[in-house]
């Protein structure tokens, strides 16, 4: 049985929708849709902008092994795919993509320094607009069997550069983790509502597809020492799940998940990026994105 709290507390307020949140140098780093921006906060709530760029508009950041920031842009007119910061702050290309396919969502680094990007080739909010539209003409058709909907993919760029697709037909991929020795990818596929487990090789390449828990709303992902994923369960909290889909711990939350993270000093802080979504104007109007934050039954393991 599930244990149900709801005392979080806000450590930050008035974002737009917080995404991608990473644990990184004693501060959560995450980029703040709709302001172009990434930011870090303490555990005490003191916050920077460490990065505002309009032409880039972050969408999804991690970390290589040697410090190097990689950045997925949002802006579809940035003329690179995937950047790297260097410790000047300069941005500059990564890896040789050409061969991708292209709408890139998550990102998710392994302690190798492989790096696991996802997307799917469509207009995700002109998909969602219209099959709301139809919702309400009395189409139920599930999001991942409407006629419009284009199937996800996994990449892998190794430490050289080179690039190839290892995964295809996700149900639109979101969050990504991967088990702290290297040999277990999880990604979301929010369209059925499955956390979805690969084997990693030693190449980097995935296999062995496997349900790791459905009856989900999962989003961005987090793993904890336990072996458990936090997660959402597609209403307005985060769970806590076990491998086989055991909810072990859900807190309740009063707006909606976009992403968790587990950090701070001892790992042990869940840190939930949540904001009420408004997919007619999901950018613009009142700011109401916040990261909640919770002690957490299990620290922090694997990555991101």
């Amino acid at each position: 049985m599930s244990k149900q709290t709801s005392s979080t507390r806000v450590l930050l307020d008035g974002l737009g929708i917080g995404e991608s949140p990473r644990w990184h140098e004693d501060r959560l780093w995450f980029c703040n849709w709709g302001t172009d921006q990434i930011v870090a906060v303490d555990i005490e709530g003191n916050s920077e902008v460490v990065l505002h760029d309009a032409a880039v508009a972050p969408h999804s950041i991690d970390w290589l092994p040697d410090g190097r920031l990689l950045i997925v842009p949002g802006n579809a007119d940035c003329t690179a795919r995937l950047l790297q910061q260097d410790a000047h702050g300069s941005l500059t290309p990564y890896g040789r993509l050409d061969r991708l396919p292209s709408g890139f969502n998550e990102i998710t680094t392994d302690g190798r320094g492989n790096v696991y990007v996802n997307g799917a080739d469509f207009n995700f909010l002109a998909f969602i607009e219209q099959a709301m539209k139809d919702m309400a003409s009395g189409d139920q058709t599930p999001l991942h069997e409407r006629p419009d909907f284009v199937p996800g993919y996994i990449a892998l760029i190794t430490p050289d550069g080179e690039a190839r697709q290892v995964a295809d037909d996700i149900a639109f991929p979101n969050g990504m983790a991967i088990t702290p020795d290297n040999r277990t990818l999880i990604i979301s596929e929010s369209f059925t509502g499955a956390l979805t487990a690969f084997d990693v090789a030693d190449d980097g390449g995935l296999s062995n597809r496997r349900v790791f828990a459905d009856g989900l709303g999962p989003d961005g992902i987090c793993i904890d020492a336990d072996g458990a994923v936090w997660t959402s369960q597609g209403q307005r909290d985060c769970v806590r799940v076990t491998e086989g889909g055991q909810i072990l711990t859900r807190v309740e939350i009063d707006r909606d998940p976009f992403a968790c993270m587990l950090g701070g000093p001892d790992g042990q802080t869940l840190f939930i990026m949540a904001a009420v979504w408004n997919p007619a104007n999901p950018f613009g109007g009142p700011r109401t994105g916040q990261v909640l934050i919770i002690d957490a039954p299990a620290p922090h393991t694997g990555w991101p």
